[in-house]
């Protein structure tokens, strides 16, 4: 399915310049996938990464409304057969070769939408939808990329995936989000270990931040936990690319539970070398596993 002129290739590369740039911890992953299955994998990514760019950029709340719209109305010419723009180009391209359900496109739209009207969560429930929206709508997306078996419940374990990969970033970006006065943490929750908000907002590691945040922890695993159930029902290679991104995350999830006053004072990550061993780590494990 590529053009003639090749003009379909130039657009793939242009994405996976944009994941090899941006996608500091899914890269690794995605090396892992077969070439066809890893470009589609980039143009979905490069399509949420436009959004959330528009979501995060420094201008004024009603001009990210104007521009936000702008790019649904983008994605609604892509899906129409009219891409524009070599990422459009490659996100037609995938979800026609991939039969991508394309509510699982307009869910993340209106996930990265939300972050422009609501900055609390007043409790869990309101927030699982959040990451709904945000990470597991990703997750669908790359199942049906990969292929998989299961139907269903392939779904809902790729679902909770998602949801344990939001809860880490949550966790892991509190401060940054807090510059931004946002605040992911559901209030209830806050409220039953008598820390509040302003405490967060200023970065205050007291007596009550320790057992909220061992809480947090405790939810993410259980996530993952149900999350990785999903790797017996895909090819071996899509195994190893979700298993690379479980791991990671994981491994994050761990030094935040080690070092939870950590978040305040600088970004928790993995080194490339760690990413590395970790990616061949999961390769072997996927091709040998029964």
């Amino acid at each position: 399915m590529r053009s003639a002129d090749g003009s379909i290739d130039v657009a793939y590369e242009h994405c996976r310049a944009l994941a090899r740039r941006e996608a500091k911890n899914f890269y690794y992953g995605f090396l892992l996938l077969p070439p066809e299955q890893r470009r589609a994998i980039y143009a979905a990514y490069a399509f949420a990464r436009g959004s959330d760019d528009i979501a995060d950029e420094e201008m004024p709340p009603d001009e990210k409304i104007v521009r936000l719209a702008a790019y649904r109305e983008q994605l609604d010419r892509c899906l129409a057969g009219q891409p524009e723009g070599p990422v459009f180009a490659a996100l037609y391209h995938a979800v026609t070769r991939y039969r991508i359900p394309p509510e699982y496109l307009y869910q993340l739209m209106e996930g990265v939408e939300t972050d422009l009207t609501v900055k609390r969560y007043s409790t869990f429930e309101d927030l699982r939808r959040y990451c709904y929206l945000v990470a597991s709508t990703v997750g669908l997306i790359c199942i049906e990329v990969f292929g998989y078996e299961g139907g269903e419940e392939a779904r809902e374990y790729a679902v909770d995936l998602g949801i344990a990969l939001q809860l880490t970033n949550i966790l892991r970006d509190l401060q940054e989000d807090a510059g931004r006065d946002r605040i992911y943490l559901p209030r209830d929750e806050l409220a039953r270990f008598g820390y509040a908000e302003e405490e967060l907002l200023r970065g205050a590691a007291n007596d009550a931040f320790f057992p909220l945040m061992a809480w947090q922890v405790e939810r993410a695993r259980r996530y993952y936990e149900r999350g990785r159930r999903l790797l017996p029902f895909l090819p071996r290679r899509a195994r190893a690319c979700v298993g690379v991104m479980a791991g990671i995350y994981s491994r994050i999830l761990d030094d935040i539970e080690r070092r939870p006053e950590s978040v305040f004072r600088e970004r928790i990550g993995l080194s490339t070398g760690q990413k590395l061993a970790l990616a061949g780590r999961e390769l072997v494990r996927s091709l040998v596993a029964s």
